[in-house]
């Protein structure tokens, strides 16, 4: 198979693995893949997957590479909260959720982070378009729970103050019945006192501003 050709067969992928490669020609000679690597055409993103070297990084482009690279995972975290403008600093790593082991994978065009929750708990996401694709982030109102519960430290006014977090955006977007609904889903009397205290720091916020 010529470069050229498989450019054509993937011109929907945003990443692809040798597998997929394999589904269009079985007898594929992965050398062919070094081969390419060295001329620039392609990209390793981790061991067995890859990317077009010309392909334009955008966070919508990374959300659906970090979806792909550990199966099955969404964005959330750090990462979700800073896109959703609810915490001011930039995030130097694509944070997701998984039902695997906690992974961290270091890339050329990112770092990506993955934490661990039970599979009952792997929902509260939606899917979002980047090209011919749908990648998978954490709702608004999920990533606040995955992560007060992932961060067992988040339970005092020190922390939350520290947290930076905007309050004013939260109420604004979020949907606090489904907000209710999903924390009922946890089924962890810890985090629920969690959330009594990040919602009691909420309503101070509000009536100090």
């Amino acid at each position: 198979m010529k470069y050229l050709n498989l450019k054509e067969e993937l011109s929907d992928f945003i990443i692809f693995s040798l597998l997929d490669i394999k589904k269009i020609e079985p007898n594929f000679d992965r050398r062919r893949l070094s081969e390419w690597q060295d001329k620039g055409y392609i990209q390793k993103v981790r061991r067995g997957y890859y990317i077009f070297s010309d392909l334009e990084i955008t966070d919508e482009v990374l959300f659906l590479i970090a979806n792909r690279l550990y199966v099955p995972s969404y964005i959330s975290l750090e990462m979700a909260l800073n896109y959703y403008g609810l915490i001011p600093e930039g995030v130097y790593s694509l944070t997701s959720v998984t039902t695997k082991l906690p992974k961290d994978f270091k890339a050329p065009i990112a770092n990506f982070s993955y934490r661990q929750v039970k599979p009952e708990l792997f929902f509260g996401y939606r899917l979002e378009k980047v090209g011919n694709q749908n990648y998978k982030i954490a709702e608004i109102e999920k990533v606040v729970l995955d992560y007060l519960y992932l961060n067992p430290e988040m339970d005092n006014e020190a922390n939350f103050s520290e947290w930076r977090f905007n309050f004013d955006t939260f109420r604004e977007k979020a949907d606090m019945e489904r907000f209710a609904t999903y924390l009922s889903n946890f089924n962890s009397p810890s985090l629920n006192t969690r959330v009594r205290k990040f919602i009691k720091h909420m309503e101070k916020h509000n009536v100090n501003n």
